[in-house]
């Protein structure tokens, strides 16, 4: 089969499982209503708070939830058809095992990339709303890179969780060790200054940098070792280990 055809195919299996759109609704809902939220919650400067306030923290870290549903979206996407049995159908169907496994990431990919430009957007038109005076605007310093980055992030983060879900064939296992792993560990122990030498590298602690999470940049608590195209690029590189990991695994072993 063509690429063309497998990728028809991938959108027509995404399309007709009905759990996967509502997980894509949930992350829009969840990154969008929890900005509000938020950002409301940031509207009156707090008497006893910190003096440093940057709107864009307050604008995407709902996303750092939302993500969650994006991520479970990404998993289904690979790991549905191990648990129903159906990926020895698909590979009978096409025995090119590189051209199965690219389009379905790409079908994937292309899909949550579009879903999160709109979300990212959305977000950030909600969030400002909702700060009001201590809101920002789309041409001030530094937000075009952070609405960008934002895009990025979930769409390299769900990549990441596609080719980690490849790997260990299973949604549930995948599911079992990736929310912990950005829920527990990366808000967790990654908000652990001694620990910062090793999480910062986690894969979204490195992405958070460009959206303005990673903590104020002049504190040495939560300085980076790198910047925020660089966070990216180590996200990136995250996501290409995954793909490459779960080409080879599905490459190796039987359906």
């Amino acid at each position: 089969m063509s690429v063309g055809a497998v990728l028809t195919s991938e959108w027509t299996k995404i399309r007709t499982v009905r759990s996967t759109g509502w997980l894509l609704l949930l992350g829009f809902t969840l990154c969008a209503g929890l900005a509000a939220l938020f950002g409301l919650s940031f509207r009156n400067p707090s008497p006893t708070g910190s003096a440093y306030f940057d709107p864009l923290f307050a604008t995407f870290y709902s996303l750092t939830l939302g993500q969650l549903a994006l991520v479970a979206f990404a998993v289904l996407v690979v790991g549905a058809e191990y648990g129903s049995g159906t990926i020895r159908t698909s590979l009978a169907a096409v025995p090119r095992r590189g051209v199965f496994y690219g389009g379905k990431v790409l079908a994937g990919a292309l899909l949550v990339a579009g879903v999160s430009l709109v979300t990212v957007l959305a977000t950030f038109v909600v969030a400002q709303a909702a700060l009001g005076p201590r809101g920002t605007t789309l041409g001030a310093d530094g937000v075009p890179q952070a609405i960008v980055g934002a895009w990025l992030y979930l769409t390299l983060i769900c990549v990441f969780a596609m080719g980690v879900a490849t790997m260990l064939r299973s949604s549930a296992l995948s599911l079992g060790i990736l929310i912990p792993l950005f829920f527990l560990g990366g808000q967790g122990l990654g908000n652990i200054p001694k620990l910062k030498t090793v999480t910062q590298f986690l894969p979204d602690q490195a992405g958070w940098v460009i959206m303005h999470l990673a903590g104020p940049p002049d504190d040495p608590r939560w300085a980076r070792a790198y910047g925020p195209w660089a966070g990216l690029g180590i996200l990136a590189l995250w996501a290409a280990a995954a793909l490459v990991g779960g080409y080879l695994v599905l490459d190796r072993r039987d359906a």
